[in-house]
Parts: C-alpha cells; sequence; structure tokens
C-alpha cells in the first residue's frame, strides 16, 4: 500500500505564519512533518505551501531534505500538491489530509486511521465534546445541546484515493470514526503553544529525526 500525506495550512489566512511559530528550537512546521516522517507506513508527506511562505517552509524542512527523507513542499493549493504525484500512485493508495497546525499528533492515532482506511472510504479521527454546549439567540442563552453524540474532529483525514479524487477537501460528511487523541490539538493561543512545547520538551518513547 503506498500512503501520501499532504500537510495544508489552508483553514485560515495567518495559519501559513502559525505554522512557523518555534516551538522548543524549531518551528511548528518542523515539528509536524518530523512527526509524520517517523510513522513507517507513511511513503511521502507533501507540504501544500501558500505561495507568500514557500520559502520559509522549504527552510523550515530542509533538514529532512538534507538527509534524503521523502518530504516536499509544493507552492500551491492541496490539489496542486496532489497532482505532482497522481500520476504514479497505486490504485490502493491512502491519502492523509493533515493540518500542518496539529504537530503533535501520536503515531499510534496516525496508525489507527491508516488501519480503518479500506473498511471505510473517509476515516476521521476524533475526541468526544467535553464542554457543554449552549445555544444561544443574539444574546442570550435558549437551549444546551445535547453532547453525546457530538465529536470534535482531528487530523489527519484518511481517505481511499477514489474517495480523495471524488471529495471536496475537508468534507467528511458520512466518515468512519477512529479514536483521536488530546496531543493532536491545533496550536494557535499562547495557552496552546504552552502545552506544545512541554509536549516537544518530553521523552519520546519511539526514534525520533
Amino acid at each position: 500500500m503506498n500512503v501520501v500525506v499532504i500537510v495544508t495550512v489552508a483553514h485560515h489566512a495567518s495559519d501559513g505564519e502559525l505554522a512557523l511559530t518555534p516551538v522548543h528550537g524549531e518551528a511548528l512546521l518542523t515539528h509536524t512533518v518530523r512527526g509524520l516522517l517517523g510513522v513507517p507506513e507513511i511513503d511521502l508527506v507533501l507540504v501544500a505551501a501558500p505561495q507568500r511562505c514557500a520559502s520559509l517552509f522549504s527552510e523550515a524542512l530542509r533538514v529532512f531534505e538534507q538527509r534524503g527523507l521523502p518530504c516536499r513542499v509544493v507552492p500551491g493549493s492541496i490539489r496542486e500538491a496532489f497532482a505532482t504525484v497522481e500520476p504514479d500512485l497505486a490504485r490502493d493508495t491512502v491519502v492523509l489530509l493533515h493540518d500542518a497546525l496539529r504537530a503533535f499528533i501520536p503515531a499510534e492515532t496516525v496508525r489507527g486511521v491508516l488501519n480503518a482506511v479500506g473498511d471505510s472510504p473517509v476515516v476521521v479521527p476524533v475526541l468526544p465534546m467535553a464542554d457543554t454546549v449552549k445555544v444561544t439567540d443574539s444574546s442570550l442563552i435558549v437551549g444546551t445541546e445535547d453532547r453525546t453524540r457530538l465529536r470534535t474532529a482531528q487530523t489527519p483525514i484518511g481517505y481511499t484515493l477514489e474517495a480523495f479524487l471524488a471529495a471536496s477537501p475537508w468534507d467528511t460528511t458520512g466518515a468512519a470514526l477512529v479514536d483521536g487523541h488530546p496531543d493532536a490539538m491545533r496550536v494557535t493561543t499562547e495557552f496552546e503553544l504552552s502545552l506544545a512545547e512541554a509536549i516537544a520538551a518530553a521523552p519520546k518513547n519511539e526514534e525520533t529525526l
């Protein structure tokens, strides 16, 4: 099986700069890609870089290029990055779509997604909703949402090749669910950065790159 990961910062205009935020001496993006390259099942990591950040992304990932690791920066969109490898992909390829700001997804969570693709064409890691969710009308609370059926979605989203070609990026309607992990938070705030520093500094059980 071929496994290709597309790392992207496409959610918000500011995500490109956030991906370059230093965490424990390296860009957040560097941590993201290092974690993915540490999963042996993954054959290639493609980073779809905003044009304005492409050179800085390449610099952040140069350490992997110098070591001959399968990582490539492609300026442009998710589809433009995918087009660079599509002709070489086998029919049983699994495509993972990953948010660059989720830098500390554990390898076992990535494997959980990979193992579930096939039984379902689209797979999403999720966590149960812990907070109480209120329904509002203007400035008033008008009800409480039943959180037993609510989940917070994470990445990577796993696709069969056919499903990826047919899907709109980030559309996960009908996807199967696997367990996510608290470390796979999206790092955007000062508080999340402090948590990311602690995760990055912690001893690792698996060999790191």
